[in-house]
């Protein structure tokens, strides 16, 4: 077994990474032509790559590192669970401390209806969970034919074959068989893009009732739940018109839909609450949740779900479950993490400090010529780029390419600024200071005059006919 130490020089590390490390969402070959960047340490927002240049991570890793990198308690705490039980599974009749604590805590930390947790390894595992446990709380009711979930265009709820059949990303549909039948999509609330001449509020609205046409296409009977994204992320931030959510829950109520709501990335502090659901005035029947549960220092994920379907699946043997369901050094590591954002009340920080920084660093780079607007909800945001701000015109040529000539100036700037298509993403640790907020700003304004800049040269700000 070959020993690798960060002391490599980067190109042998390079090398060695193209011979033998598939990456997901990647061209390999792409990469390995490239040369993937090393990242050997971390600490706070910033991380540390094999040259030694100092990042700033406006990405919390994958929307996910809320605490910051280089807690030192997550580590201790991981290292006295793999000293006392390292792993035992839940299956067979049997359970363990952390798991319990963690079920307990979440629960408390939940809307008051939902306090029964099944985990999971991940956010996708929890929605193929939540596929499967909607689907056979409807068959125990003597409903087994109500089986059909309506989810949205572009949303994101896993890249498994459920949790990427939930989701309405095409590119993924195009590959692996997706989606399985029983799986639908209506519209995304996505005003800035898909609005026209639409008011905010009558575009919310007639999104959400695409979700009361479905329905009645497919027959109330036959449709077991509706699935989103309280704020829309890896589709690129996409806030929802106020009209939207309030809408979705009544249509939800009228012909008895469970609702999911899916708490991956808004979960854990990201929209200013514990959940996106409290932000968005949502009342789901089960949350998904992963991520920002253990800050990204171990992998756990889960679905938190109300007092009404835990009575009937508990009722019945749910044939269903992972290995590392509820694994001990996970809840362990996320218990704690759940005890230091309560200790330190990171969520006070996030609504009164960091939120109102990051809006206003943000709102700053709005009069950029490229930035038509800012979509922000709490620590999470974007900004759609364009070449005509007003008709909230898209490039013409190639989607995306403009989004990724600003995340390579982003890079070259020493930021990770994620692009989904022609928008850029925000979603920074939620400990970042107002400080840490300034330098942001700074380096995505030099990649946003880089690019265009860019795009000048090329000829490229040119509006889609």
């Amino acid at each position: 077994m070959a020993s690798i130490t960060n002391h490599l020089p980067t190109a042998e590390l390079q090398a060695l990474d193209a011979a033998h490390h598939m990456h997901p969402f990647t061209t390999g070959d792409e990469l390995a032509a490239k040369g993937a960047r090393v990242i050997t340490r971390a600490k706070g927002i910033y991380l540390t790559d094999s040259d030694g240049n100092e990042i700033l991570d406006a990405m919390a890793g994958l929307w996910c590192v809320n605490l910051g990198y280089g807690r030192p308690e997550l580590g201790e705490v991981a290292k006295r669970q793999m000293s006392e039980l390292p792993y035992y599974n839940t299956f067979f009749q049997t359970t363990h401390v952390p798991g319990i604590a963690l079920a307990k805590t979440l629960a408390d930390l939940a809307p008051a209806h939902l306090n029964h947790v099944f985990f999971a390894g991940s956010g996708s595992e929890a929605n193929d969970t939540n596929l499967r446990m909607v689907r056979t709380y409807w068959a125990e009711k003597g409903q087994p034919q109500k089986s059909h979930v309506i989810s949205r265009k572009n949303a994101y709820h896993g890249s498994s074959i459920g949790s990427g059949s939930l989701g309405g990303m095409t590119y993924m549909h195009a590959q692996g068989g997706m989606p399985i039948p029983g799986i639908h999509h209506i519209g995304q609330p996505d005003w800035w893009a898909e609005g026209g001449d639409h008011t905010p509020e009558d575009f919310g609205l007639a999104r959400a009732q695409e979700l009361e046409a479905k329905i009645l296409e497919l027959g109330a009977e036959n449709v077991a739940a509706f699935i989103g994204e309280p704020v829309q992320g890896a589709g690129g931030v996409i806030v929802p018109p106020a009209t939207y959510w309030p809408e979705i829950q009544r249509i939800c109520k009228k012909y008895d839909i469970l609702l999911i709501a899916d708490e991956v990335i808004c979960g854990f502090g990201r929209t200013g609450n514990w959940f996106g659901s409290e932000t968005m005035d949502i009342t789901p029947d089960i949350m998904t949740i992963a991520k920002g549960l253990s800050s990204g220092y171990a992998p756990i994920g889960g679905s938190i779900v109300s007092d009404a379907i835990a009575e009937v699946i508990n009722a019945c043997e749910f044939n269903h479950g992972y290995t590392y369901s509820g694994h001990p050094v996970c809840a362990a590591v996320a218990e704690e993490n759940l005890r230091i954002m309560q200790e330190e009340d990171i969520l006070t920080h996030v609504r009164k400090v960091a939120a109102p920084a990051l809006k206003a660093a943000l709102d700053g780079l709005a009069d950029h010529p490229l930035v038509g607007t800012v979509n922000i909800s709490g620590m999470m945001a974007s900004l759609p780029l364009t070449p005509h701000k007003e008709s909230r015109a898209k490039f013409a040529g190639d989607a995306g390419a403009v989004g990724y000539t600003c995340r390579e100036h982003c890079f070259a700037n020493n930021l990770v600024m994620r692009h989904v298509g022609d928008r850029m993403i925000i979603s920074p640790p939620l400990v970042i200071t107002p400080e840490e907020i300034e330098i942001f700003a700074t380096r995505a304004k030099l990649a946003l005059d880089a690019t265009y800049k860019d795009l000048k040269e090329k000829d490229m700000l040119k509006a889609a006919s």
